[in-house]
């Protein structure tokens, strides 16, 4: 009897902030800029906001920070100006190297897609302008909290096996112990949350990590390969 060997449908689920983007550049700037039109004090009151937004929505929200920001003084001209600055960053500029053809060798692989988690109009908003929804050809989802809704992700992307890229790995963690060896978690060590992140004490680990973006095709061929099943 002959053998032949097949390849198990593969999605490849990737972060945003910090794993396609360089979220912290993004933030650094925004700093910059409301230091710029408001001052050091009122920069810090912003980012008091969006830390309380954040514990109070489960995500950040750049938007709505701003939006809780104008209350105290809602006539300064500052904050349109603001408000532009947000809705016409180049977010292209904070692309990783090699991010988009990272992109372009995985589609080669399997079916690719972005899962982040985020508000449902910056967000998004960011994904579009950097070119990242182009590339995964409009496979884009965004939850509140992606690791709570590992269902509705595998009800539109059905498949044998996922892999997960994320520079968060107590995300990667909580996504192990649901999906158990039907995922790969990919430990992506670029960003803050990477740099912060102690593994020690982490339960389950990353299967791999991985040190930019850019090293994650020769990755992917290969969880891909050995995944292979043979059929008699």
């Amino acid at each position: 009897m002959n053998t032949v060997t097949t390849t198990p449908t593969t999605v490849f689920l990737l972060d945003v902030d910090n794993t396609l983007l360089d979220n912290d550049r993004f933030a650094a700037e925004l700093r910059a800029r409301l230091t710029y039109q408001f001052g050091q004090a009122e920069c810090d009151r912003y980012w008091s906001l969006y830390e309380q937004l954040r514990d109070t929505v489960g995500y950040a929200d750049y938007l709505g920070a701003l939006q809780h920001f104008r209350r105290e003084n809602d006539d300064r001209p500052g904050l349109l100006a603001m408000s532009a600055w947000l809705l016409n960053y180049p977010f292209e500029n904070l692309l990783f190297p090699s991010a988009l053809e990272t992109i372009g060798q995985l589609n080669a692989l399997g079916r690719t897609a972005i899962l982040s988690d985020g508000d449902i109009v910056f967000q998004p908003h960011k994904i579009d302008s950097a070119g990242l929804y182009g590339a995964v050809d409009g496979h884009v989802l965004i939850f509140v909290h992606k690791e709570h809704a590992l269902d509705a992700m595998q009800a539109r992307y059905p498949a044998s096996h996922y892999v997960m890229v994320d520079d968060k790995p107590q995300l990667l963690a909580a996504m192990k112990r649901y999906l158990g060896e039907r995922l790969s978690t990919v430990f992506v060590q670029q960003g803050h949350y990477a740099a912060q992140a102690d593994l020690t004490a982490l339960q389950p680990r990353p299967d791999y990590s991985i040190a930019t973006i850019g090293d994650l095709p020769k990755l992917a061929a290969e969880l891909v390969r050995i995944r292979a099943v043979p059929v008699a």
